[in-house]
């Protein structure tokens, strides 16, 4: 019970520090937003198309826009432990790196969240497409978990590079399609309305990872940082 006090005590630091520095410095986010928005409005102004196929492209293009976006984040989260010289920090302190680990996915995943609820009403908007239904919050929150539980393992992974910011994507989206192609297949079907019956191949896949990824990576997070 004294482990798993200290555990939960070191996940409630790194994401309290992470939030942290976010708000102070607003970088991480205003670049994601603006980010967002702006393929948000490049891929209006480019899929001049009627309602029906709008609404049949919207998954494809919200999680494309997710993805990118995410990965940005997850660049930048992993740049502020190697370069501020927290993770040196973290590798002298007493404490689990696991929970160091979900700590740093805990706070990408709020960040991408952020990113999220702002980009659904203004993709509504634009699109004329109803967004906030409990089936896709459920695929969003799914995929964001899945996405930044292994998105933050290999950030870990990639800081220690000198091209980090190439050798991340690199890494990322091979291993993340999975996740991405049944986000966007759950995703497309709960907005046309479709049975159960054919989401849930699609959802029991991102539940798998969403389990999964996480404890993988706090298996795995401490040969990670150590090498």
């Amino acid at each position: 019970m004294a482990e798993l006090r200290a555990s939960l005590a070191v996940i409630a630091a790194v994401l309290r520090k992470d939030l942290a520095i976010e708000w102070r410095s607003r970088q991480l986010l205003a670049s994601m937003l603006v980010f967002v928005l702006l393929v948000i409005l490049i891929f209006n102004f480019a899929l001049d198309l009627d309602a029906r196929a709008r609404a049949e492209l919207s998954a494809g293009v919200l999680w494309a826009t997710f993805a990118f976006a995410g990965t940005l984040g997850l660049n930048r989260s992993g740049a502020i432990e190697k370069d501020g010289g927290a993770m040196n920090s973290w590798l002298l302190a007493p404490v689990d790196y696991g929970a160091v680990y979900l700590g740093k996915t805990l706070a990408n995943m709020a960040f991408m969240l952020v990113v999220a609820l702002f980009s659904l009403p203004v993709y509504g908007v634009l699109y004329n497409v109803s967004l906030f239904q409990p089936g896709l919050l459920l695929v969003l929150a799914l995929g964001s978990w899945g996405y930044s539980a292994l998105g933050t393992l290999l950030a870990a992974m990639a800081s220690q590079a000198r091209s980090r910011e190439l050798l991340l994507p690199v890494l990322v989206f091979p291993l993340l399609l999975p996740v991405l192609v049944s986000a966007v297949r759950a995703s497309s079907l709960f907005l046309q309305g479709q049975p159960m019956a054919y989401i849930w191949p699609s959802l029991n896949l991102l539940i798998v990872y969403a389990v999964c990824m996480p404890v993988l990576g706090y298996l795995f997070f401490d040969f990670i940082v150590e090498d």
